[in-house]
């Protein structure tokens, strides 16, 4: 993928991001997305490109709080009216693929995209069960657990995690434990929310 030169700043992004959102639980799971997406990027060899990873994490449900029904179909209208770049907007809107929007993910990027957002809603919900309420202790054998319960954090899609796992030909327990490490890396500047 090429990396578009003209992608918004993280502080661009952030101003767009409040405009659309201000609820703290979806603050709080963007700026999750961005480490993680950062994380990923530097841990598979895109580190030059992991700002933009990070801006494509931050942004991914940039109209979830006021569309839910329009998920990804407006967030690409809200990018466009702002001249953000097409890689960009078809990298965040992948995402919803199968979903709402018939955007393929293709790069690595938007696989990891694909494969982490669900997923680290699950953790983090598995990680608010913890006596530390972190995922600095979480260990592998406690993500399985509550990734095979269905009740626990219903909203998050097995299946989505599932089939992004699948997309970047990774075992299932590769994809939970390589998140968890990537969410042990950001927690603090998740945690202010």
């Amino acid at each position: 993928m090429t990396i578009p030169a003209d992608y918004p700043s993280r502080e661009a992004a952030w101003a767009l991001l409040t405009k659309y959102n201000q609820d703290r639980f979806h603050l709080r799971h963007a700026v999750t997305v961005e480490g993680v997406m950062r994380y990923f990027a530097n841990e598979l060899g895109y580190a030059d490109e992991a700002d933009f990873w990070a801006v494509v994490g931050l942004l991914h449900d940039l109209d979830f709080e006021q569309y839910p029904e329009q998920h990804c179909i407006k967030t690409a209208e809200i990018m466009r009216a702002e001249n953000y770049p097409e890689e960009l907007i078809h990298a965040v809107v992948s995402h919803g693929y199968g979903l709402g929007v018939d955007v393929k993910p293709e790069h690595e990027m938007e696989k990891v995209l694909y494969a982490t957002d669900e997923l680290t809603g699950l953790i983090g919900a598995a990680a608010l069960m913890r006596p530390s309420k972190s995922v600095q202790d979480m260990e592998l054998k406690s993500v399985k657990k509550k990734f095979k319960t269905p009740a626990f954090a219903a909203g998050c899609s097995r299946e989505v995690i599932q089939k992004g796992a699948d997309m970047l030909g990774w075992p299932l327990d590769d994809l939970l434990s390589r998140t968890i490490l990537a969410m042990r890396s950001c927690e603090a500047a998740y945690e202010q929310f």
